[in-house]
């Protein structure tokens, strides 16, 4: 590993991020809502990916595949020959083995350091991943997934947007009291154990030379704005009904303005 973003999070999920107590990984308990109050919705969000994955195709790429930790994750390869996954954590890749054994090729290493045939998979997915990559790296990993993507497939990848609503509103009254940030903080950091740099939504256009770029809502909030918004009773239930609806509706809105952007980059 080359980079500082890539060491942090190595030694974040090589040091027990994806260790079990319970049914529940640490990186579950410590960045999911798992609520029963959230679980229809965040799985509808979740199976959102599986709407741009092709039907059927030999090869899947996961891109930091994780232990493949939920069920809505099986499906995206469902109809796919092989599901190669690639992670920094040997401890991820021995639990996504456990689930789907020889369908899954599993690989250990940095993304960056990993070689495979130009135009070799019929799709890629990258999910909360390229954000807590090095700033100055995240073009190349994602040209990269272009390239060994075979044209007209897509590349779907789950992002973050520092340009929320709540951001916007947070930064607004941090300057009303008179905290100034320095140029960059706001976005570049190290959060919950993991180093986080997300670009501004328009950064995507950049890789219109190469592929045909198209954002969907993915999910409106990071969870603890999730557990604070929505309660734990009907009410919050309801809400998120009416929230998953309104993502459906509006989605260039809540791609503009909320957490979560899905990224589907289909190659030219």
């Amino acid at each position: 590993m080359g980079n500082d973003a890539e060491k942090i999070v190595a030694k974040f999920y090589n040091e027990g991020g994806w260790e079990v107590t319970n049914g529940v990984t640490t990186d579950a308990e410590k960045f999911e809502d798992l609520r029963e109050v959230a679980r229809d919705y965040v799985s509808k969000c979740r199976l959102r990916v599986l709407r741009h994955v092709p039907t059927q195709g030999q090869y899947l790429l996961d891109m930091a595949s994780g232990p493949i930790q939920y069920d809505e994750y099986l499906e995206y390869s469902r109809n796919f020959a092989k599901r190669f996954c690639v992670d920094l954590s040997s401890s991820a890749l021995a639990q996504a083995r456990a689930k789907i054994g020889d369908h899954g090729v599993f690989l250990h290493g940095s993304f960056f350091d990993l070689e495979f045939k130009k135009d070799f998979f019929d799709c890629a997915i990258s999910l909360h991943t390229i954000y807590h990559m090095e700033s100055s790296l995240q073009e190349a990993a994602v040209r990269k997934l272009i390239d060994i993507t075979k044209p007209g497939h897509p590349i779907i990848i789950v992002y973050s947007n520092p340009d929320t609503f709540i951001a916007v509103l947070r930064s607004a009254l941090r300057r009303s009291v008179g905290r100034q940030e320095s140029p960059g903080r706001r976005t570049e950091r190290t959060a919950g154990d993991l180093y986080f740099f997300p670009h501004a939504v328009g950064w995507w256009q950049r890789f219109e030379d190469v592929a045909n770029v198209r954002m969907y809502p993915w999910r409106s909030f990071g969870t603890p704005a999730q557990k604070a918004i929505f309660r734990n009773n009907f009410i919050g239930k309801w809400m998120f009904t009416l929230l998953f609806a309104l993502e459906e509706s509006f989605p260039v809105f809540f791609v503009r303005h909320f957490q979560y952007p899905m990224i589907v980059l289909t190659k030219k």
